[in-house]
């Protein structure tokens, strides 16, 4: 785990020198500042400090957290909770200890079997891309999580099968998960509104990152004590509560951004 240290300071070094972004300069009174970072980096010659001063001057006042919450966002905010929490929390447990997993499993040639899972994770990856933009965020939401819990519920319902049998949805899902896992890249800054855009992501991101703890620290307590037929099943409840809340309350952002968005 430590080896991810690595690119986490590789990304620190790119980062330095990264400008701010142009409207939380504005809205500071750093108008100039703002100017020159539209004109340097996103091509906008034509703004000038005057212009980004009068701009940030018409803006609301900063927002607070407690907006997050107001009527109108309240469910949105609660959706983005409770969608990215459901999707991390059995996939940092499981890929944490996939080791372990397929030593519970019984599978032989387990080094094999872990190449193979994690070729399955760059490949979902890299063509889950597509249909996040095709086919819509709620649909994909919906339909990833939907195979997700089945995939977790096949190997809870046959727990007792060979390894190589819970094997298949165990790639299944390796597939799909690593799809499904680029929506939490586009989904959560679409269900705010530029002015809460900022503390909104951060919290989605928070109390996501609590969930995967969570899931880190139980898996291998189930796994020791309740077996990989019961653990799976619990992981499968946690997907089948985010399936559930999809359909309730996810909405479709794909198109909704606006000019003043992408201005932003």
């Amino acid at each position: 785990m430590a080896s991810g240290a690595l690119p986490a300071l590789l990304v620190l070094v790119l980062r330095i020198g990264i400008p701010e972004s142009p409207s939380w300069l504005a809205a500071r009174g750093r108008a100039a500042e703002a100017a020159e970072v539209r004109r340097r980096y996103l091509g906008q010659s034509g703004v000038t400090a005057e212009e980004a001063g009068a701009a940030a001057a018409g803006q609301p006042p900063a927002a607070r957290y407690r907006e997050l919450f107001a009527r109108g966002q309240a469910a949105r905010t609660w959706f983005g909770v409770i969608f990215y929490s459901a999707q991390v929390l059995p996939y940092f447990a499981i890929y944490t200890f996939m080791s372990q997993i397929l030593g519970t499993l019984h599978i032989s040639d387990a080094d094999t079997q872990n190449l193979v899972l994690n070729l399955a994770l760059l490949l979902g990856r890299v063509i889950g891309l597509w249909p996040v933009q095709r086919m819509g965020r709620r649909p994909f939401t919906i339909g990833t999580f939907a195979n997700l819990t089945a995939c977790l519920a096949a190997m809870a319902a046959f727990s007792g099968s060979s390894g190589w049998v819970l094997m298949v949805p165990f790639l299944v899902y390796t597939f799909v998960m690593a799809g499904a896992s680029n929506i939490t890249q586009v989904y959560p800054p679409e269900l705010f509104p530029t002015a809460l855009r900022g503390s909104g992501v951060g919290f989605l991101n928070g109390t996501s990152r609590v969930a995967s703890a969570i899931g880190t620290f139980v898996l291998p307590v189930s796994l020791s004590r309740l077996g990989v037929g019961w653990s799976m099943g619990w992981m499968a409840l946690v997907l089948l509560l985010g399936t559930v809340v999809s359909l309730a309350w996810a909405p479709e952002t794909r198109d909704t951004l606006t000019a003043e968005d992408w201005h932003h």
